[in-house]
């Protein structure tokens, strides 16, 4: 029971993660039908300016602020660089742009920082770990549920409470209609954008206080769980997205914990195919997008 409570922890905690990015995804691709794969190289950057505040002797808690508002500029930049031309393209050429964007920025970081991983300096109190019963927890793992909680209790009173936040709701449900009822499209994607780069921050924070190393690589593999989680929750949906998170974090955690060590390996393909599965149930995704719906009425 305390190794199932354990993973259980360490599940809500990658699960969070997963659910954070996927989020940031779900809001672009519902206002645009854009997938952002360049979404990873904004936690790449939260990450670099963790480790030069590090280098630099900055506080930690004052390095997270930087690294958050680092991503979400260098997301409204992306956004009206890269993307506001393209805005009327094909969906196809919007993914391509996406792809073009994530290249060079992981080549401008092997160039002018390194194609190694470095080090970041976190810290202490975040390596040590804290006993409850026969349960030992990770303070990371600990902050890291708790900033996704606070997180999702942030983002549920702004999309619901925020003029800017109704907005990006409406253009969810659907942009046309949203459009033609006076809602700026500028402003609800630079938003969106610049929420998602806020997201992506919060999670690079999380991501590499774990592991307290960046490497200009280091936001692919998240942010391709996290369009697997995406995809799992239902495409466009921002509740789906969360929920797509979290289920694919416990699906990894579970097989990683009670996986036979000769199928270790297989773990990955593993988790797939149980994603695939509850896709084949839910093809829609287990929480449909509003818009997906009302297309099916």
């Amino acid at each position: 029971m305390d190794l199932f409570l354990q993973q259980t922890v360490n599940a809500f905690a990658l699960g969070g993660t997963y659910a954070l990015l996927a989020l940031g995804l779900a809001m672009v691709f519902s206002t645009m039908g854009l997938i952002n794969f360049a979404h990873g190289e904004l936690m790449t950057i939260a990450g670099y300016i963790l480790m030069a505040c590090g280098l630099a002797g900055v506080p930690f808690a004052f390095s997270i602020l930087l690294a958050i508002a680092a991503a979400v500029l260098a997301a409204v930049v992306m956004e009206r660089i890269a993307f506001r031309p393209v805005r009327n393209a094909s969906g196809a050429t919007m993914l391509v742009t996406s792809f073009a964007v994530s290249m060079i920025l992981q080549v401008l970081f092997q160039n002018f920082i390194s194609a190694r991983s470095q080090a970041v300096l976190v810290p202490e109190i975040l390596s040590e770990s804290v006993r409850f019963g026969g349960l030992v927890i990770g303070v990371n793992k600990i902050a890291a549920i708790a900033t996704t909680i606070v997180m999702l209790i942030f983002l549920d009173r702004f999309m619901k409470h925020h003029r800017i936040g109704i907005a990006m709701r409406a253009a969810a449900e659907d942009f046309s209609v949203a459009r033609l009822m006076g809602i700026r499209a500028n402003t609800v994607i630079a938003g969106a954008f610049a929420l998602s780069g806020f997201l992506a921050g919060v999670a690079a924070v999380l991501w590499v206080s774990q592991r307290a190393s960046v490497d200009p690589l280091m936001g692919f593999t998240p942010v391709l769980k996290a369009f697997i989680a995406a995809i799992l929750g239902g495409l466009g949906s921002l509740r789906g997205a969360v929920a797509g998170g979290f289920l694919l974090g416990f699906i990894e955690i579970y097989l990683a914990a009670y996986l036979p060590a000769g199928m270790q390996e297989f773990r990955d393909p593993i988790a797939l195919c149980l994603v695939v599965l509850v896709l084949i149930f839910r093809p829609n995704g287990l929480i449909p997008s509003p818009a997906l719906k009302a297309e099916k009425v």
